[in-house]
């Protein structure tokens, strides 16, 4: 390969790391609402990076822009100005399902019997297949391979019950994790969150006019006053009459991601009720109870397991340093280095600190471990560096099963943890020592009320709060094609 030649890459210093489907925002009824909504996809750029879109209402039409890459890159000042609307909706995406293509970025728009609709989606349905298998044989075409097109259909479909009953129905076909912001070309703007609660999703105001987001980081933003999240299974339709709450039925017990709390959500965010940052200092502080060991020093990996290794040292008295400095400039595009680089795309992104950490006993706090490649590396390299022993500790259990919700990881094949007992994973690693966060110690740290009740814990513990097809699942259809092609 040529030395100079150009590669797409994703974030290096996430790359071991999961990623989640999407970010929502919405604003009804603001003169300034396409560059409210850019700030607020903006600060939600956490949660996808693959597209961004914006619709708005221009003379009762829903006019979008939309394009690959981050926030900034696809919306300029120029393009901005052109989106002139009282309403709007925002989205941030990074696929789960459906592929990485213009065409499924959102928000969605559909045109019905002169009337407009767009919608944009953050979860996943674990019965879209067998809801389009239903809508094309009535005659439906679909535009995209993204599940979250399905609810339009299935929306448009039901108009003839009146719009609120249509909007009920189409809640009461789909099933999995989903939070919804939908915007009419008369500039509603509806908010949806599924039965179980699934992901976070938050109301609140902006000089009277009201606002969707999906994590309450986005409202400060944009200055806009935080009001409440909405309930599992709750409609928000936003007009100029204000705000009106419909409940669909709920589901027997909560099913909010624990995983937002550990890694994905920002930590200056408020979700479920509990500030993010503070949750996630509780985490390293349970961890030092489950898990001590002496040592001249605990840091992180940057950003991953900032927060908990502060609660980590805090409850054991160790220092807590910086010992990697990331470099924050980098961007997506790089120039392939030669050969003789190895593993330039972990180093990229983090250099460490040499006369800080040589010669030490150090213990790394982790949010996660997934597929391990990158944490295998990087110990390596601090071994190389004279680093004498290397503990790592994990702000949450052993991910062993993989999440149908709306998370990246689908496979069992794609986690280390449930290959490898923990054993195993710490000489895998190189480590002198690993351990993980017990499941009673994550949700005790919570600091909610029955948390056992509350909380999606499925790629934990492999218990599912909505069922899906089995046959369907990503490791199944891979062993197929294996099984097909005659491979083992």
């Amino acid at each position: 390969m040529n030395d100079t030649s150009c590669f797409e890459c994703e974030d290096f210093s996430e790359e071991d790391k999961p990623r989640e489907a999407c970010g929502l925002f919405g604003i009804h009824g603001h003169p300034d609402s396409a560059r409210l909504t850019y700030f607020g996809l903006y600060a939600l750029q956490h949660r996808g990076q693959e597209s961004a879109g914006i619709a708005v209402i221009q003379n009762q039409q829903i006019i979008a822009h939309k394009g690959m890459g981050l926030v900034s890159d696809v919306f300029k000042k120029p393009c901005l100005e052109l989106l002139d609307g009282a309403s709007a909706i925002g989205h941030v995406r990074y696929s789960t399902t459906g592929s990485s293509i213009l065409t499924n970025a959102q928000p969605f728009v559909v045109h019905h019997r002169q009337r407009s609709y767009a919608v944009a989606h953050n979860g996943n349905l674990v019965n879209a297949h067998v809801l389009k298998n239903e809508l094309e044989e009535s005659g439906s075409i679909f535009q995209t391979t993204t599940d979250s097109e399905v609810f339009l259909h299935l929306f448009v479909k039901n108009l003839r019950m009146g719009f609120e009953k249509a909007l009920v129905e189409a809640v009461s076909r789909i099933k999995g994790a989903f939070s919804l912001v939908v915007m009419t070309n008369k500039g509603e703007i509806i908010g949806i969150k599924d039965p179980n609660g699934f992901r976070p999703l938050c109301l609140g105001r902006l000089n009277g006019h009201y606002v969707l987001a999906s994590e309450t980081c986005a409202l400060d933003l944009v200055e806009a006053e935080f009001i409440r999240e909405l309930n599992p299974g709750e409609i928000v339709i936003i007009n100029q009459d204000g705000v009106r709450s419909l409940q669909t039925p709920v589901a027997a017990c909560r099913s909010f991601c624990i995983f937002e709390f550990i890694y994905f959500a920002r930590p200056d965010s408020t979700i479920f009720g509990k500030n993010v940052y503070l949750t996630r200092k509780a985490h390293g502080r349970q961890l030092a109870r489950e898990a001590p060991v002496q040592a001249d020093m605990i840091m992180p990996f940057p950003d991953s397991g900032t927060y908990a290794a502060l609660g980590y040292s805090e409850a054991s008295g160790i220092p807590f340093e910086m010992g990697m400095i990331r470099n924050h400039y980098v961007g997506r595009t790089f120039i392939q280095p030669t050969q003789s680089m190895r593993d330039f795309g972990v180093r990229v992104k983090l250099n460490p600190v040499k006369e800080l950490l040589k010669g030490k006993d150090i213990i790394i706090i982790e949010d996660s471990i997934i597929r391990g490649t990158t944490v295998r590396t990087r110990v390596k390299a601090l071994r190389e560096l004279g680093v004498k022993r290397v503990h790592l500790r994990v702000s949450g259990p052993a991910h062993r099963y993989p999440c149908h919700y709306g998370i990246d990881f689908s496979t069992k094949g794609e986690l280390i943890a449930s290959r490898m007992r923990v054993e195993q994973l710490r000489d895998f690693l190189g480590l002198d020592s690993l351990h993980y966060l017990s499941l009673e110690g994550l949700l005790a740290a919570t600091g909610i009320e029955n948390p056992e009740d509350c909380f999606c814990k499925a790629c934990f513990d492999g218990c599912y709060p909505v069922e899906f097809d089995k046959n369907l699942t990503k490791d199944c259809l891979e062993q197929g094609q294996r099984d097909e092609s005659g491979t083992e």
